[in-house]
């Protein structure tokens, strides 16, 4: 998949995603403003009934008023006797005599007339101290179509039960009025635009990662790529030269000319070996991707082997004059580990430092005691690594770009055979690199 693909997947996805935000943001606008128009709708006609409930309980408690009352065909005293205190919550004031009975019987028969079907309790108070004297809770039923008579607030005596004039009022609350309009508040829904923003969590969570499994598939498809090209070009110059050599051998005269059979046998033995390590470097790697490789660990110095990869790099120079320089400070440098391993491992990294390298490479290395282990650091005067490439130099297969130097041979699996061999001794290692300045790497290796 290339880069113009993975653009045109990511613009579409970004553009689905904008398009079913904006879909959802429509329908949730329309859904609120149809919401907000029932609430009106609703509330206006909750509006209208609790007017038309507040009539018919005025109506039905003058007429209480207007039974109970002695004086007939005089209603101007009845006048402002019935207030409402609040939407379920009635007071109304007296002057004549009051028996809880008479008036409870009352309040059934003109409740009920003015369709008033509602369960209600009724109270009688004395107005010296608004203190209540009786009180009575009358559940309505719809199987009974009527009223019957809950416990009493108070228990008193027949004779006791009738006040006289001037002294009393009673009061009546309607206990169901208002409590439907409390439970539609209590189960308002959550706002939509909550769910739709959980939605679009999800959504780009989901899109970001596929994202990044698609980028990190590229990368490991142009890895592998580059892999596969740097294998072949690594194995098809030595295959080349053997089979030179080889001919060359074949068309000589071995009496003839022995000095020059003996060097393209050489050339063969050499080509051979080149081609014998290439090899077992990509299966060590294969074999670490399987756990298969078992260290040997044995007491080690580390000291022994820094000068004797001193002695054999600056030995065995060829184009470029390699200085090596030993700083061994450790005090006690034998340590547990797999000598192979980590002797490939310093001539690896001490190999990247002179390939990556325009000028005679300069290797510093130093050694000191640290945190119960040695603590390594290898230098070079290379060409640096910048700060974004750092971070992938230990992947399998990563080649740091190089710039102008194109001789530069490998199969990218280097450092990636170090980091695995120094994680599986337990220990860590690092880097820190400057363009043009070179590279540190930084190993620990505990005892």
């Amino acid at each position: 998949m290339n880069r113009k693909t993975i653009n045109a997947v990511i613009i579409l996805g970004v553009l689905s995603v904008l398009s079913i935000l904006m879909v959802q943001i429509l329908w949730i606008k329309n859904t609120n403003s149809l919401h907000e128009t029932t609430i009106a709708i609703q509330e206006k006609e909750d509006s209208l009934n609790m007017v038309h409930f507040e009539e018919h309980v005025r109506i039905a408690l003058r007429n209480v008023l207007e039974d109970i009352s002695t004086t007939k065909g005089d209603s101007s005293d009845l006048v402002g006797a019935v207030k409402k205190i609040q939407d379920d919550y009635y007071s109304v004031d007296i002057n004549e005599e009051l028996h809880p009975f008479y008036l409870e019987n009352l309040l059934k028969r003109q409740l009920y007339n003015q369709n008033v079907h509602q369960s209600f309790q009724y109270g009688i108070y004395d107005c010296f101290n608004d203190s209540i004297v009786f009180g009575k809770m009358i559940q309505y039923t719809e199987e009974s179509n009527g009223f019957t008579v809950a416990d009493t607030i108070n228990n008193l005596t027949t004779e006791a039960m009738k006040w006289k004039k001037d002294g009393h009022y009673f009061t009546v609350f309607f206990p169901g009025i208002l409590t439907d309009k409390e439970n539609d508040i209590l189960l308002k829904p959550y706002s939509p635009y909550l769910y739709l923003f959980i939605i679009v969590i999800f959504v780009l969570l989901f899109f970001g990662f596929a994202v990044i499994v698609i980028l990190k598939q590229k990368r490991l498809s142009e890895v592998k790529t580059d892999f596969i090209n740097n294998m072949t070009h690594e194995l098809k110059t030595p295959i080349s030269t053997i089979g030179l050599s080889s001919e060359m051998i074949l068309r000589s005269n071995i009496e003839d000319d022995p000095e020059k059979i003996k060097k393209y046998a050489g050339l063969i033995f050499k080509e051979n070996k080149r081609l014998e390590n290439q090899v077992e470097r990509v299966l060590n790697v294969a074999k670490l991707d399987k756990n298969e490789i078992t260290l040997k660990k044995v007491p080690f110095n580390i000291h022994e082997l820094l000068l004797e990869v001193k002695d054999t790099i600056e030995l065995n120079n060829n184009e470029k004059e390699t200085k090596v320089t030993l700083e061994l400070n450790a005090s006690d440098p034998e340590i547990m580990v797999d000598s192979v391993h980590i002797t490939n491992v310093v001539y690896n990294l001490i190999d990247n430092g002179m390939k990556y390298c325009t000028e005679n490479p300069l290797i510093h290395i130093t050694t000191e005691n640290f945190k119960e282990g040695i603590l390594l650091t290898i230098e070079d005067n290379g060409i640096g690594i910048k700060k974004e490439n750092q971070k992938l130099i230990f992947d399998k297969f990563y080649r740091v770009p190089t710039g102008n130097i194109h001789n530069v041979k490998g199969f990218g699996i280097g450092l990636y055979y170090v980091n695995k061999i120094i994680l599986a001794h337990k220990g860590n290692i690092s880097v820190k690199s400057s363009i043009d300045e070179g590279s540190k790497f930084i190993i620990y290796l505990p005892k």
